[in-house]
């Protein structure tokens, strides 16, 4: 049995995964806010859900934590988890002294990465794809990639950081210090600055005004959808990934969603006949609703890496779901 975390900025999704790859069992709780409150956040969490299995943090094979942040893997540490309330926080070793054993800790978006990949290859023992690209899109905007179903950092962790790209020189400043960034106009982020409104899922309220008639947000959300599928043509232009699955909060705008960044790149093909050899319209897909491919993916964190038919041999682990 393995254990994974996500520890979001107000919820933290907790789940067992069987030898098998199956999520066993799943629990949510409140994140706290501040160093010693995640803390004590993960260390209930994973109380919890050992104990939902029957199990103590000792009895099983592995526990992983995915966080934001940027994440050290080799110690554990995590920083810049503005979000959460700290700077720097040696996440792994105070957990890890606490429990008396090891705890993996890997960057949120990176585990997502890694949970979609499990649940797109589940089942699929012959002709897996080999890549897989995880957009999310969140607040920010960033991807996790899979090669040969291990996660791929880069040389300094930077790998899938395309939300830092500029596409607009004279664009608004973005957080990163850069101007017209990706993130600064296809992310969650993004749609609050430019929509203002009451509802608390700006998304759902600029989407409502759009279809209504309105102007100002049909630009915007035209700018959203156009930007999205940029990113997915990035991706396969710069890694070739096979498949591109995009999660994150906004791709609770479902089919909706999908449909419209299909369009986009099917019409870009039809300008460009070396866009349409890439099929990239055939290579988009949205993580399921209700995954916690975060949480899965921090519990896989431990594990030998999945290898798809055709890679060097290794143990397949996988992980199914049903809503």
């Amino acid at each position: 049995m393995r254990l994974g975390l996500d520890i979001g900025g107000t919820k933290t999704d907790a789940v067992a995964v069987d030898a098998a790859g199956v999520v066993v069992d799943r629990i949510r709780l409140v994140t706290g806010f501040g160093p010693d409150a995640v803390i004590r956040t993960a260390l209930e969490g994973i109380d919890r859900i050992a104990a939902a299995v029957g199990l103590t943090p000792s009895d099983v094979e592995t526990i992983g934590i995915g966080i934001p942040g940027q994440v050290d893997v080799g110690t554990g540490s995590v920083s810049h988890a503005v979000n959460l309330g700290f700077d720097e926080l040696e996440v792994g070793g105070l957990l890890a002294r606490a429990l008396g054993r090891e705890v993996k800790v890997e960057n949120d978006v990176k585990a997502a990465a890694l949970g979609a990949y499990h649940l797109m290859t589940a089942g699929v023992p012959e002709g897996a794809p080999r890549s897989m690209a995880y957009l999310n899109l969140g607040t920010g905007l960033a991807a996790g990639l899979v090669i040969d179903g291990a996660l791929w950092r880069g040389a300094r962790g930077a790998a899938g950081e395309i939300g830092h790209i500029p596409v607009d020189p004279g664009g608004v400043l973005c957080p990163c210090g850069q101007r017209g960034c990706l993130e600064t106009v296809a992310s969650g982020s993004a749609i609050a600055r430019q929509w203002a409104t009451d509802d608390p899922i700006p998304a759902r309220s600029l989407l409502a005004a759009a279809e209504a008639g309105d102007e100002g947000a049909r630009a915007i959300r035209s700018l959203l959808v156009d930007n999205v599928a940029a990113a997915v043509r990035v991706l396969v232009l710069t890694v070739d990934v096979e498949t591109v699955m995009i999660g994150g909060g906004l791709s609770n705008l479902g089919a909706w969603l999908l449909d419209e960044v299909k369009r986009v790149l099917a019409s870009w093909a039809g300008e460009s006949p070396f866009l349409a050899s890439l099929e990239l319209d055939t290579r988009v897909q949205l993580v399921p609703a209700g995954f916690p491919a975060a949480a899965v993916g921090a519990a896989l964190v431990g594990a030998p890496a999945t290898r798809p038919s055709g890679a060097p041999a290794g143990e397949k682990r996988v992980a199914t779901w049903q809503k």
